[in-house]
């Protein structure tokens, strides 16, 4: 177990954590979260080397501690344990995995292409898996870890048009609670977050990709078929999905084990 947190200590201070698919949107949110709660942390993905040196460098110096790079790719199974691996040789320990990494694409069934299908379901899906593989032995032998998988609203519900999306996420859910069950007795936990629409790149490309998949406009796309889901009509917040986080990797949600969390304005209560 870590260490109690002491006078000028932060909630997460001397943990590691590995965030996938860090470099923007959700990713880089929950990333941000857990580096201010004191915890290190290594960040992953793709984008411009140039601009995520600068977010890396922002990161650290912001909340003083230490913030790693690792370019993974989230179908490769080999640089998937490399860079947990990484994340362990460098930090000293690996207290907490969050399992972020996704792609989406828009068609109906009988046009979907596999190609498509196969990135998906690997990047969404079986990178979960991967990391999960590589990071437990760490975790057992430190008799502490938490594994957050950011699974979906689609994780607990369907929507037309997003076969492969709604399959690799309802998979999440599936493989959160049976890593659940494994590791319930040994200091680790895992659990799944399943939020409705967050406005980050990947739902602002969908919003393009669901106009042209159903014949309306932009717009419409955003009043009917985006925000319509979620009953608040607003999309969830960086910040909500951040104090979730939080709470679940803390000690005051050691107890939550196997779960999928909705957070998604009610969406998933129909």
């Amino acid at each position: 177990m870590p260490d109690p947190i002491l006078p000028g200590q932060t909630l997460l201070s001397g943990q590691a954590a590995i965030v996938t698919g860090s470099t923007s949107g959700i990713g880089m949110a929950l990333a941000d979260a857990l580096a201010g709660a004191g915890c290190s942390v290594v960040l992953n993905g793709f984008g411009d080397a140039a601009a995520i040196e600068r977010e890396r460098a922002d990161m650290a110096a912001r909340h003083g501690v230490k913030v790693l790079y690792h370019g993974a790719d989230m179908t490769k199974g080999d640089e998937i344990a490399a860079m947990v691996a990484f994340a362990r040789s460098e930090l000293g320990r690996l207290d907490i995995l969050v399992n972020n990494a996704g792609v989406q694409f828009v068609a109906p069934v009988d046009e979907f292409p596999t190609e498509k299908w196969d990135q998906i379901i690997a990047i969404n899906l079986t990178s979960a898996f991967l990391a999960t593989r590589a990071a437990l032995p760490i975790m057992k032998a430190q008799q502490h870890g938490r594994i957050v998988n950011i699974a979906s609203a689609h994780g607990l519900v369907a929507s037309p048009f997003k076969s492969a999306y709604v399959a690799a996420k309802h998979g999440v859910v599936g493989l959160t609670k049976t890593v659940a069950l494994e590791v319930a007795q040994q200091g680790v936990t895992c659990t799944a977050i399943c939020p409705g629409y967050v406005k980050t790149p990947l739902v602002e490309a969908q919003i393009a990709d669901q106009a042209k998949a159903r014949g309306i406009s932009e717009d419409a796309v955003m009043r009917d078929v985006i925000l319509a889901a979620q009953p608040t009509k607003k999309f969830v917040e960086f910040s909500e999905l951040a104090g979730l986080l939080l709470y679940l990797v803390s000690d005051a949600g050691a107890s939550v084990n196997g779960a999928a969390l909705s957070i998604d304005g009610g969406w998933t209560a129909a």
